[in-house]
C-alpha cells in the first residue's frame, strides 16, 4: 500500500511540473520563423512546424491545403481565374498537377475556402460575386451562387471561412463595411436553401483599420487580424465577439497566416522602419490550476485506491469478487447504476452538446423512465430466477452456447469501445484545466482503475460510484449556482437569451422521409427506448447490479430510484450546457478560443469556482469515470470467466478462478487504455455523439436478441445466430453509409435482431427445448 501511494503522488508530482495551457488572449512572440520557410510568401499557408515541399507557382497565388494536395488559384494573362490541384509524388518529390475549371472573370481581389469537398470563392469585379466548385466530380464546372454583400452595401472585403455553428460546419462570409461608423458584418451561407443569413452578433468590437487576414479557429471560433495587428474573435456558437490583440499604432501588417494556434505575420514596424516576422501566440491568462486544487485531486484519488484495497480483503471467492456477495444496500446499487450509465460523460460532453444545440436530446434521456417498468417487471425477475452471475447466461438456456458466446464477445467489444471513450473524453476535457496532458491523464486514469478494480471487485466499484454520484451531483448544483449568479440579469436573462436564442428547443418536429438521418422527434423517442433497452436488459454493467442487492425487491427499488435520479439529473445538467452558451456569450473574453467544445465546462469549474471546490469537483470527475471504466473492467472479466472459461472448465478450483478473474480485469483495463490513447484527437467535435453511435454499433443487436428470446416462444438458435448477426450489420452500413442518426442505432439494431430472427425461426426446425422460465408466457410466477 505504502508503495502505491508514493509511486501515484511522484507520478502527480512530475505532470504538474509542466505548465497548463489554457489561454485567452495573444501576445506577440518575436521568435522569428525559419527565413527558409517565410522567405517564400506561399509558405505561410502550409507551414506546419516542418519544411513543407515548395510548390511552383505565383506568388499572388491563392492557396489552400485539400487533403494530402494544394489547390491553387490564380489569375493568367488572359485574365481568367485558374484553378489547379497540385499533389506531390511521394516517391520522386515532383509536382503533378490537374488542371481544373477555369473562370473567365478577372477578380480585382478573391479569398477561398474548401467545405466537404467543394472548393467555395468570392471574388469582386465591378461587385461581389459568389462561387462554388465541386472537386470530386470529373469536368466540373463553378456555379454561380448568391452572394453574400447586397447590392447597396459598400463593403472594402470580404473573407470566407469554414467554420462549425454547433450543429454543422458551414460556410461563413466575414464581410468589412467601408463606413468607419459601420461593424463587421457576418453571414452563414445555409448550402440546401443555398441563401445566405444574416447573423447579429451578440456584441460589437471597432475595427477601423482594413482586414488583412482570416481563417476558422479551433472549433467554434473564426480570427480576424487587421493591418495594425487588432487580433479579434467571432464565436460562431454564441455569436459573440472578443478582442484578443489591441491594435498597434506602428505594426502594418503585410501578411499572416494561421499555424496550429499561433498567427505567423510579417510586419512593417513604422517606428523602426524595417520589416518583421513574429508569432502571434496564446498567451496563458487563465488561473492555474493551483497546488490546492492539485493536492486536493491527489488525495480524492488516493481515497479511491483506499477503497480498492479494503474490499481487496473481502473476496473470497468469484461471488464475491462479481456479485459483492449479494449484500449491497439497493440506494448504493441505484447509485452505481446512475454513475455507470451516464458519469463523465453526462458531466462534459451533455452540458457541452446543449451549450452548442439545443434541449431535443432531454426527452430521449427521459425514455428511461418509460423503459424502467420494462427492467423491473421483465428484466429483473428473470435475471433473479435464474441466479445468473453473467447476464448473458440465459441465452445460453434460452438459445444454445454458441448464441452466448457471440453475444458475450460483442459485449466485449462495446466495453473496450466505451472506456477507450470515456477515458479519452475525460483527458481532453481534463488536459485544458489541468497540468496533464490528455495521453497523461488517460495513463493515470488507466493505472489507478487497474489497481482498485483489480484488487477490490464490485463491491470497490459500487461503493466508489456511490462516493462519485454525490460528488458530482452537488458539484453539478453548485456550478448551475455560480453561472446564474456570474449573468448579468441572473436567472432572468437565462430565461431571455435561451428562448430568444431557441437553446430551450425541445422537440423538432419532422416526420419526413429525411428526417430519420436527423434529430427529429420520432428519433429521440425511438432511439432513447432502443438505447434504454439494450441498455437494461442485454448490458452486462447493469445486469449485474440486478444480483449484487440481497433481494428481488431490492433491484427493483434501485431501478425505480434511478429512474427518477436520472431524469432531473439530465434536467440539471441540459440548464448546465444552457447557462454556459448565456455565461460565454456575455463574458466572451473569459472563453479561451483554443478550447475544444467537451473541454469548456471543466474550463469554467477550473476558472470560475473556489480554490479546492474546483480541485474537488475535477477530482470528482476523473474519479466518475475511473467508476465508469472500472465498472467495465469488471463486467468483461465476469463475462468471459462465466461465458467462456466456466463452460469448458479451463481452471480446477475456485482460487484458480479468482487469478483468471483478476488477470483478466487487468487485461481489459489495459486494452481499455490504449484505446483511450487511440481515441484523443482534437478533430472528433464530439465524443457524445461517437459514444450514441458506439452503444447502437454494440448493444441494439444484443437487445435484440434478449427481446427475441423474452418475447416469442417460436424463436431458435438458428434464428438468434442469423438475427443478432444481422443486427450487427445492418448497423455497420448505417454508420458507413449515414443512411441513419446515430441515435437511432440502438432501435434499429433491435428491431433488425427480432425481426430477421424471428422469420428465420419461423421457416427452419422448431427445436425442442424446455422454455419453463425463459420466456414472457413461461415465467414461474
Amino acid at each position: 500500500m505504502k508503495k502505491i501511494i508514493i509511486f501515484i503522488i511522484v507520478l502527480f508530482m512530475y505532470v504538474s511540473s509542466t505548465s497548463a495551457n489554457t489561454q485567452s488572449t495573444w501576445q506577440q512572440d518575436a521568435q522569428a520563423v525559419e527565413p527558409d520557410i517565410i522567405s517564400n510568401p506561399l509558405a505561410f499557408q502550409i507551414f506546419n512546424n516542418e519544411k513543407q515541399p515548395e510548390l511552383d507557382v505565383d506568388p499572388s497565388s491563392l492557396i489552400l491545403l485539400y487533403g494530402d494536395s494544394y489547390i491553387v488559384i490564380s489569375s493568367n494573362k488572359a485574365d481568367n481565374l485558374v484553378t489547379k490541384k497540385v499533389s506531390f509524388n511521394q516517391n520522386s518529390s515532383q509536382q503533378e498537377i490537374e488542371k481544373l475549371s477555369v473562370l473567365p472573370i478577372h477578380f480585382d481581389k478573391f479569398q477561398a475556402t474548401i467545405l466537404e469537398n467543394k472548393l467555395y470563392l468570392v471574388g469582386y469585379r465591378k461587385k461581389w460575386l459568389f462561387y462554388s466548385l465541386d472537386l470530386q466530380e470529373e469536368q466540373a464546372q463553378w456555379q454561380s451562387l448568391p452572394t453574400p454583400v447586397s447590392p447597396n452595401s459598400a463593403v472594402k472585403n470580404v473573407y470566407l471561412a469554414a467554420q462549425s455553428d454547433g450543429e454543422k460546419i458551414a460556410i461563413y462570409s466575414i464581410s468589412q463595411l467601408s463606413s468607419p461608423t459601420e461593424k463587421i458584418k457576418v453571414s452563414q451561407f445555409l448550402s440546401k436553401e443555398s441563401v445566405w443569413k444574416s447573423i447579429t452578433p451578440a456584441n460589437q468590437i471597432a475595427v477601423l483599420d482594413p482586414i488583412s487576414f482570416s481563417s476558422a479557429f479551433a472549433q467554434s471560433h473564426i480570427l480576424v487580424m487587421t493591418q495594425s495587428a487588432q487580433v479579434i474573435g467571432f464565436n460562431t456558437v454564441t455569436k459573440a465577439w472578443s478582442e484578443y490583440h489591441e491594435a498597434s499604432p506602428y505594426l502594418r501588417t503585410i501578411q499572416a497566416k494561421l499555424v496550429g494556434t499561433e498567427l505567423v505575420a510579417s510586419f512593417n514596424n513604422s517606428e523602426s522602419g524595417s520589416d518583421s516576422i513574429a508569432r502571434l501566440q496564446l498567451k496563458n491568462t487563465n488561473k492555474d490550476f493551483g497546488l490546492v486544487n492539485m493536492l486536493v485531486l491527489v488525495v480524492y484519488l488516493l481515497a479511491v485506491v483506499a477503497v480498492g484495497l479494503f474490499f481487496m480483503f473481502k473476496n473470497k471467492n468469484t461471488d464475491d469478487y462479481f456479485r459483492g456477495g449479494q449484500s449491497i444496500p439497493w440506494w448504493a446499487a441505484t447509485c452505481s447504476i446512475y454513475a455507470t450509465m451516464l458519469s463523465s460523460l453526462t458531466y462534459i460532453a451533455l452540458p457541452a452538446v446543449v451549450y452548442r444545440s439545443d434541449w431535443v436530446l432531454l426527452l430521449g434521456i427521459w425514455m428511461i423512465i418509460a423503459v424502467a417498468p420494462i427492467a423491473v417487471y421483465v428484466a429483473i425477475p428473470f435475471f433473479r430466477q435464474l441466479d445468473a452471475t453473467s447476464a448473458y447466461e440465459y441465452l445460453s438456456k434460452r438459445f444454445n452456447l454458441p448464441v452466448r458466446l457471440f453475444a458475450s464477445g460483442l459485449f466485449t467489444l462495446f466495453h473496450v469501445g466505451r472506456m477507450g471513450i470515456v477515458m479519452a473524453l475525460t483527458a481532453l476535457a481534463l488536459s485544458a484545466v489541468t497540468p496533464l496532458s490528455a495521453a497523461e491523464s488517460v495513463l493515470i486514469m488507466g493505472v489507478l482503475c487497474l489497481l482498485y478494480c483489480t484488487l477490490g471487485g464490485v463491491e470497490a466499484v459500487i461503493w466508489t460510484d456511490t462516493v462519485q454520484t454525490i460528488v458530482l451531483l452537488i458539484g453539478a448544483f453548485a456550478c448551475f449556482a455560480i453561472i446564474i449568479m456570474g449573468l448579468d440579469g441572473g436567472f432572468t436573462h437565462f430565461i431571455e437569451i435561451g428562448i430568444a436564442d431557441n437553446k430551450f428547443t425541445f422537440a423538432n418536429v419532422d416526420f419526413s422521409l429525411n428526417s430519420i438521418t436527423t434529430l427529429s422527434i420520432w428519433v429521440i423517442v425511438i432511439g432513447g427506448i432502443g438505447q434504454n433497452i439494450s441498455s437494461y436488459t442485454a448490458d452486462q454493467a447493469v445486469v449485474q447490479r440486478y444480483m449484487v442487492t440481497e433481494s428481488s425487491n431490492a433491484a427493483t427499488k434501485s431501478i425505480w430510484a434511478n429512474a427518477w435520479l436520472a431524469a432531473p439529473g439530465a434536467l440539471l445538467f441540459f440548464c448546465i450546457g444552457t447557462g454556459l452558451y448565456v455565461f460565454y456569450q456575455q463574458h466572451p473574453e473569459k472563453l479561451d478560443p483554443s478550447l475544444q467544445i467537451d473541454q469548456i465546462f471543466p474550463a469554467f469549474i477550473s476558472n470560475e469556482l473556489p480554490i479546492g471546490v474546483a480541485g474537488l469537483i475535477i477530482a470528482g470527475i476523473f474519479a466518475a469515470a475511473q467508476s465508469t471504466v472500472s465498472t467495465s473492467m469488471n463486467s468483461i472479466a465476469t463475462t468471459v470467466v462465466t461465458d467462456f472459461v466456466r463452460p469448458f472448465q479451463l481452471v480446477k478450483n475456485e482460487k484458480s478462478y479468482m487469478k483468471v478473474a483478476r488477470a483478466l480485469t487487468f487485461l481489459s483495463g489495459l486494452l481499455g487504455t490504449l484505446v483511450g490513447l487511440i481515441f484523443i484527437d482534437p478533430e472528433i467535435r464530439s465524443l457524445m455523439e461517437a459514444y450514441f453511435k458506439v452503444i447502437g454499433m454494440f448493444m441494439g443487436a444484443l437487445g435484440g436478441i434478449f427481446v427475441l428470446g423474452a418475447l416469442t416462444k417460436r424463436a431458435n438458435s438458428l434464428g438468434a445466430i442469423v438475427g443478432l448477426t444481422s443486427g450487427v450489420l445492418v448497423m455497420i452500413s448505417a454508420w458507413q453509409f449515414g443512411w441513419a442518426n446515430g441515435y437511432l442505432y440502438g432501435t434499429i439494431g433491435i428491431l433488425t435482431c427480432l425481426i430477421i430472427g424471428y422469420v428465420v425461426s419461423l421457416i427452419s426446425p422448431k427445436h425442442q427445448k424446455d422454455l419453463n422460465g425463459l420466456t414472457l408466457f413461461t415465467m414461474n410466477k
